[in-house]
């Protein structure tokens, strides 16, 4: 018996960001976890998209819906945490929109 797992929404709208960036970049990473600097054990942010391109790393933030408010909280944490991200960007998988945030 072979059972098939459904993605969740938020997985195929990480596919869907990944397909129409892949031509820019060497590599990307999906769901890179984020560990804190004092217990390496505790995760404190998750990277929905790492795109790498030579020494430039970019970031990208998946939400379902145009949430773009917790999306910047969200790329805010991980720049502090990561100093050598370039950009940032906030991907809307219900509108298929692709924001850079600042």
């Amino acid at each position: 018996m072979i059972y098939k797992i459904a993605k969740l929404k938020h997985d195929r709208y990480i596919e869907d960001l990944c397909s129409k960036i892949e031509q820019e970049y060497d590599v990307l990473y999906t769901n890179v976890p984020v560990f804190s600097k004092r217990n390496k054990r505790r995760r404190v942010a998750e990277i929905d998209v790492l795109a790498v391109k030579e020494n430039k790393y970019d970031v990208y933030e998946v939400k379902c819906s145009y949430r773009i408010t917790k999306a910047k909280k969200q790329l805010k944490r991980i720049k502090r945490l990561l100093p050598r991200v370039t950009n940032s960007f906030f991907f809307c998988g219900e509108s298929s929109s692709l924001e850079m945030v600042l």
